[in-house]
């Protein structure tokens, strides 16, 4: 039977059979999953793979590999077959046989089962070889643009005459869908504005989705879309013609000034009874049409997860001794550069290894006690251009926000990253959220420590790669801005409410919102720290008063994720007013009121939930006594989920509708973020327990 296989392909087609088959199988066995799309688009990831991808399955990470991003991520199937046959390595995880493989024939047999390094989608961290946790389509498209930037950033930045420490390529896989999606359209043109020559998207157009064909939704030319993006466009009538495919890939690599768009039309389900049909995308074959398609293919029909002989060895001859020569010419390369250039070489280090520079923390600024104080978008610019300085791989941008996010850096070397001068550390994202967070993510994946900003309420529409940025444990800042009502006459368009509730309830992020200047200092000094999460800085418009921290809690209780701030001076607190950003000094305001007539209240700051769950409980008990039942908490915000600090009988100050336009004095008073309301609702939580011991 082997020799009949042998016989009857070349084998190069051999290792592409071999790839859809794995796929069908896999999906077989699971009961669910995607067959289509890796069996319609198997001939061109395979010459991708054997052809150009530089890339060392001996060492997945290697830094001037080239970037292999699958857009379409619910092909899963493709990605996992190919890390199967290339034998990627993932140090510490031991194959059957003994060799250090990411994904093995085992794991593929498990696909989309509990605990499986090959989930339904590839996911970045859990399974060697993926470079970006995808699915949400259009992503990875989005993701690769950062990928290329970070590629030309560290050339500009890294690289000397006879030293190219960056130069690789970034090639994406996406279909129709990712097309379809806005997200890869705001990407493409920022691809193009930029003309990021070392980026190659391969577009799998298969004319099907999960309602039938795209003529249902989707008629215009694409390739027509891209040139006005001004990308080079190259178009293949046939997926199964290699020698295509590999002409289009040289054109790619020949192509010095644009990014590049390969038109692949596919057959999905190629060779199967559900060819060309939706039930080839979202679903597995069924036995009897996976036989069919084996009987095209020339392969034996009842086989299950059939390697045939050679298979390993041509992907071995090719892919892994070209990748292999290639790091070792690398590494040799970076040897004698770090003997020449040992500053950049350890700067290039410290980014592998996701550590900061000597010293950076002695040029965080503090700020002194200003009653009139300044807004903390104002002192995290001087603290974000301190630091800079200090970390030249920090870099970023606004999406045409920066002079009111305040996220310019405005040191002489600082520059603007563009087409004509990709050493910039500026970002012009355009008025393009949502592919500047995809953008922000990719850079990341690539080691840089990028930052993103816009207003609080424009999270909205960049929430996809902002929850996609905390599954993938990247510690990328997002920078918002015009926090809360604060923003007054522009109304509820732009006034945030519910959006603080919603980034708390993401699992891994640090939604951070500084009461002062000092916090915004301490705030950062976290960020940085951090190498699996990511966090919002969640940032005021108006100017807040500078705590003098002589008399108070110090500044570095922030890192704590919440701390007393003040406490009265005679004896333990009755009532617990807590608050954060703004509302903080609204609650120093009301302590001194109620201390006035005889209230004791203690005022502890909250800057951030997720760094005061991580405390242990004695710390937490220390600054919420469970003995003081008497609570108050104060946010600009919504409601939602402040029972867990002030009890289910505490008082909540908090927002109940969409805000108004109004100017902000205005606004305070018709919300109840007064000075009155808070002492009111101190007093009345007082009197309540009073009368509940009483009982």
């Amino acid at each position: 039977m082997q020799q009949t296989i042998d016989q009857l392909q070349t084998i190069d087609q051999l290792a592409i059979n071999t790839i859809r088959t794995l796929a069908m199988d896999a999906v077989q066995k699971a009961k669910s999953g995607h067959p289509g799309t890796p069996m319609g688009l198997a001939p061109v990831a395979y010459t991708v793979w054997q052809n150009r991808l530089r890339f060392d399955p001996a060492d997945p990470h290697w830094p001037n590999r080239d970037r292999f991003v699958l857009s379409v991520g619910h092909a899963a199937m493709l990605l996992y077959a190919l890390l199967h046959l290339t034998r990627v390595q993932a140090p510490g995880r031991k194959a059957a046989g003994g060799d250090h493989a990411a994904v093995t024939l085992d794991d593929i047999k498990h696909f989309r089962q509990l605990d499986s390094v090959t989930p339904g989608h590839p996911e970045y961290r859990l399974t060697a070889g993926v470079e970006a946790t995808t699915g949400p389509l259009g992503q990875g498209f989005a993701n690769s643009v950062g990928m290329a930037i970070a590629e030309r950033w560290m050339a500009s930045h890294f690289n000397r005459p006879g030293y190219p420490v960056a130069d690789y390529n970034v090639y994406a896989i996406g279909g129709d869908g990712c097309m379809n999606e806005g997200i890869a359209s705001e990407a493409a043109s920022l691809a193009g504005h930029l003309r990021l020559s070392n980026l190659c998207w391969i577009y799998d157009s298969n004319g099907i989705t999960i309602e039938g064909s795209t003529a249902l939704a989707f008629s215009e030319d694409v390739g027509t879309r891209f040139l006005a993006y001004g990308w080079n466009v190259v178009r293949l009538r046939d997926a199964n013609d290699c020698a295509a495919v590999e002409v289009a890939l040289g054109e790619f690599q020949r192509e010095t000034g644009r990014p590049t768009l390969i038109i692949v039309e596919s057959h999905i389900g190629y060779g199967s009874p559900k060819q060309d049909t939706r039930e080839a995308h979202g679903e597995p074959l069924g036995d009897e049409a996976v036989k069919a398609a084996k009987k095209f293919y020339g392969w034996p029909e009842d086989t299950q997860f059939l390697v045939p002989d050679g298979v390993y060895d041509v992907f071995a001859e090719h892919f892994g001794k070209r990748g292999a020569a290639a790091h070792a010419e690398w590494q040799a390369m970076f040897a004698r550069y770090r003997g020449e250039y040992p500053d950049l070489a350890h700067q290039f280090e410290l980014m592998q290894k996701h550590e900061l520079p000597e010293g950076w923390e002695a040029v965080l600024p503090s700020f002194p006690a200003d009653p009139k104080g300044v807004a903390t978008r104002d002192s995290s610019a001087k603290v974000l251009n301190a630091v800079a300085q200090k970390l030249p791989w920090l870099l970023g941008g606004a999406a045409d926000l920066a002079p009111s996010t305040k996220t310019r850096l405005t040191f002489d070397q600082a520059g603007d990253f563009e087409a004509a001068n990709y050493a910039g550390r500026n970002f012009h994202f355009g008025i393009r959220e949502h592919a500047m967070g995809a953008v922000c993510n990719g850079m990341t994946l690539s080691n840089l420590r990028a930052f993103g900003s816009g207003f609080l309420i424009f999270s909205d529409y960049m929430r996809a790669s902002i929850r996609l940025s905390a599954i993938m444990e990247l510690p990328v800042v997002w920078v918002y801005t015009h926090d809360s009502i604060g923003v007054g006459e522009d109304g509820p368009t732009h006034q945030p409410i519910e959006h603080l509730a919603s980034l708390r309830a993401m699992p891994g992020m640090f939604a951070i919102r500084p009461a002062d200047a000092n916090e915004v200092t301490e705030a950062w000094r976290v960020v940085l720290k951090l190498t699996h999460h990511p966090a919002c800085l969640i940032l005021s418009r108006q100017a807040l008063p500078t705590f003098d921290r002589a008399k108070l809690g110090a500044a570095s209780g922030l890192a704590k994720g919440a701390y007393v701030l003040s406490d009265p001076a005679d004896g333990k607190p009755e009532v617990i007013l807590i608050g954060t950003g703004s509302e903080v000094s609204l609650c120093m305001e009301a302590q001194a009121a109620l201390a006035a007539e005889g209230v004791r209240a203690r005022v502890v700051s909250m800057p951030c939930w997720e760094l005061f769950e991580e405390q242990d409980k004695v710390y937490r008990d220390e600054v919420l006594p469970p003995g003081i039942l008497a609570r108050v908490s104060v946010e600009q915000a919504a409601k939602l989920g402040w029972e867990r600090y002030v009890g289910t009988n505490g008082a909540i100050i908090g927002m109940h509708g969409f805000g108004a336009s109004a100017p902000l004095a205005a606004l305070l008073t018709k919300f109840g973020f007064t000075k009155a309301s808070v002492v009111d609702a101190a007093k009345q939580q007082i009197a309540l327990h009073a009368a509940e011991m009483a009982h």
